[in-house]
C-alpha cells in the first residue's frame, strides 16, 4: 500500500498546454526543467520548503512534443532532497535523450558519485536563495566542488539578484564551470537592482567558467504575461557571452506566484537575438556543456 501524497502547497502546472507559434530548430535542449513525484514513487522529502503537485515523466514528455523540444536536463528540486531516482529513471527512460543535475552532499560516497556520473548526471545544484532554505555552509560547498573536478561535473547554482555581487569573488575562483540559474535572478519594473545586474554581464563576460541560463521570464517580469518587459536583460546576457547561454523552461514552474502559459516561454524567444546566438542557446551550447551528441 501507498502512501497519500501530501497536500500541495504550490499552484499547479498548467493542465492542456497549446503549441507555441513560435517553432524550435531540431534538437532543442530545455535545460532547466523538473520531474515531480509521482509521490507514491518518489516520495517528497521531510523537511522540504514546499510540496508540489505531481508533474511525472509523462505529463512532461508530452509537453515536450508539444512545444517541439528534443532534449532536456532535468534538475533534481528541493522538494525531492538528496533522492536523485526521479532524475536517473527519467534519464534511464529517454534513450539518450535526457540528461541530469543531482542534489548531493557529503554524505555520498566516491562510488555513489561515479555512480551518478554513469547514470547521466553532469553536476550538481547549490542553492542560495535564503528563502528556500538549506542555504549551504561555504566550506561543504568547497568541499564539494573539489570532489566533482574529476568527474567532469559543473556546479549549477540559485541565487537571489542582490547576493549575485557578493558571491562574485567567490564565483571566480572556483575550479569548476558554474551555471547561474534564472538570468541571475534579475527583476524587471520597480525591484530591479542595476547594480547587481552589472555585476552579472561583468562575471559573465569577464569569466570563461560562467554560464548563465536565460530562463524564468515569468519570475522576473513584473507587467506579466507575455513577458515583454524581460527581453532586454535575456538580449543584454546573450551579447556578453552567446557561447555561454543556455535555455529551459523550469517545467513546473515550482513557487511561482501565477502559473505562466507553457507556450508564452517559447514565444518570447522569437524577441530574442536570432540566428546564431538563438541556434547556440537552445542546440549547440547545451550539448557542449552536458555532452549530447552534436
Amino acid at each position: 500500500m501507498t502512501d497519500q501524497a501530501p497536500q500541495p502547497t504550490i499552484l499547479p502546472h498548467e493542465p492542456h498546454p497549446r503549441t507555441p507559434a513560435f517553432k524550435l530548430p531540431r534538437s532543442t535542449c530545455d535545460s532547466h526543467c523538473h520531474i515531480f513525484g509521482p509521490h507514491a514513487l518518489y516520495p517528497y522529502a521531510e523537511g522540504r520548503s514546499y510540496t508540489p503537485h505531481d508533474a511525472p515523466l509523462p505529463v512532461f514528455r508530452t509537453l515536450q512534443k508539444i512545444l517541439g523540444i528534443d532534449r532536456a536536463v532535468i534538475v533534481n528540486a528541493t522538494c525531492h532532497g538528496r533522492d536523485n531516482r526521479v532524475v536517473t529513471d527519467a534519464i534511464a527512460q529517454s534513450n539518450g535523450a535526457y540528461l541530469g543535475i543531482a542534489n548531493i552532499d557529503e554524505t555520498f560516497s566516491e562510488k555513489e558519485l561515479e555512480t551518478l556520473r554513469d547514470q547521466g548526471i553532469r553536476g550538481c545544484r547549490f542553492n542560495f536563495v535564503r528563502r528556500l532554505g538549506n542555504v549551504p555552509d561555504p566550506a561543504v560547498f568547497r568541499r564539494l566542488v573539489e570532489r566533482m573536478k574529476p568527474l567532469g561535473w559543473h556546479v549549477d547554482l540559485y541565487f537571489e539578484a542582490g547576493d549575485v555581487p557578493e558571491f562574485v569573488p567567490m564565483l571566480r575562483t572556483l575550479p569548476v564551470a558554474y551555471v547561474i540559474d534564472h538570468m541571475g535572478g534579475v527583476r524587471a519594473g520597480r525591484e530591479h537592482n542595476a547594480a547587481s545586474f552589472a555585476a552579472l554581464i561583468e562575471l559573465l563576460r569577464t569569466d570563461e567558467k560562467c554560464w548563465i541560463k536565460v530562463t524564468g521570464p515569468e519570475r522576473i517580469s513584473a507587467a506579466g504575461p507575455p513577458y515583454h518587459d524581460v527581453i532586454p536583460f535575456a538580449q543584454a546576457l546573450m551579447a556578453a557571452a552567446p557561447e555561454r547561454t543556455l535555455w529551459g523552461t523550469d517545467w513546473p514552474h515550482p513557487n511561482v506566484k501565477q502559473m505562466p502559459t507553457d507556450a508564452d516561454l517559447v514565444e518570447i524567444l522569437a524577441h530574442y537575438p536570432a540566428g546564431d546566438a538563438l541556434q547556440r542557446m537552445l542546440v549547440d551550447n547545451p550539448a557542449r556543456l552536458y555532452g549530447f551528441p552534436s
